[in-house]
Formats: C-alpha cells, sequence, structure tokens
C-alpha cells in the first residue's frame, strides 16, 4: 500500500497539525502493530515540521527504553523521574522546555537539543510509553505544540 502524506505549503504550525490528525488517524487504522504505527507516527512528525529528532520511549520494566524514531542516535535507557522524558513519566504530564539547559538533570543525548516537548502516553491510566521531540531552536515548541500533539497522544492511547 501506498501512502502520501499532505501537508499545506506556507501553512502555520496549527494548519499542518491541522492536516496530519486525520492522515495520522488513518494510517494507523486497522493497522494493530503498535511499533509500526509509532514508527509511521513519529515518520509524519519529522517530515512535516522537520524536527531535530523525534521518537516514543516504552515503559519496560521501571526504565523508558527507546521505541521507533526519527533522527540522530538516541539514549536507549531513561531512569523514571530522569531528565525531561523521566519527568514526563513522574509526573504524567507535558513537559515543554524552551531551553534543556535550564532543565535540571536534562539528559543531553545528543548537544545540538536546545528545546524539547514531551508528551505521556496513558493505558489503562498509567503512563505505558512518552512521545518526545527535541528541536535544534531555543524556544521552538509552545501551546499549539502542546495541545495538538495531545490530540496526536490521545490517537495513541486507542492503539495501546
Amino acid at each position: 500500500m501506498s501512502y502520501s502524506l499532505f501537508v499545506p505549503l506556507n501553512a502555520s504550525k496549527k494548519e499542518k497539525y491541522e492536516a496530519i490528525l486525520p492522515q495520522i488517524k488513518g494510517l494507523v487504522e486497522g493497522e494493530n502493530d503498535l511499533t509500526a504505527n509509532l514508527a509511521n507516527i513519529a515518520a509524519v512528525l519529522k517530515a512535516t515540521f522537520d524536527f531535530f529528532w523525534v521518537g516514543f520511549y516504552l515503559v519496560k520494566n521501571d526504565q523508558l527504553v527507546l521505541g521507533p524514531f526519527q533522527g540522530p542516535i538516541a539514549c536507549t535507557r531513561i531512569a523514571f523521574g530522569k531528565g525531561v522524558c523521566g519527568t514526563a513519566w513522574k509526573e504524567a504530564k507535558t513537559q515543554l522546555v524552551p531551553n534543556v539547559h535550564d532543565f535540571p538533570g536534562h539528559i543531553a543525548c545528543s548537544s545540538e537539543s536546545q528545546s524539547e516537548i514531551v508528551l505521556p502516553g496513558f493505558k489503562n491510566s498509567k503512563v505505558a510509553l512518552v512521545l518526545d521531540i527535541d528541536s535544534d531552536q531555543l524556544n521552538y515548541f509552545n501551546e499549539t505544540d502542546a495541545d495538538c500533539l495531545e490530540e496526536v497522544m490521545k490517537i495513541i492511547g486507542g492503539l495501546l
């Protein structure tokens, strides 16, 4: 099956999210393999926004373990409460970090990462994974990203 991503040129960030949300729903519809779905979602987000890094960490044996991603090599395991990802897991809420160098305990998988957003995904009211997105620009992420990516996480929640 061939699939093409359609994103309007010169659209605002919000318009791009609005364009890809139904496409993400269509992409995962009928596919029950979580790895395949997360890989495609990471690819859609990377292609649409050209993020520096986008991917998932899955909760396994009391740690976050690297899952499907797009971008440079990443940290493989992250402890509960450590770094931005571990904090999102511990607090079970979105972490919006304008400058990663100001985040206490930030884990620098890449020195090029400047800002970050991490969103938890839930299964049976417990965090089962996190979506981690890094930018190589300071102050890249805002409430539009948080709100729209939480919609993506609702789609993912339906897959868990």
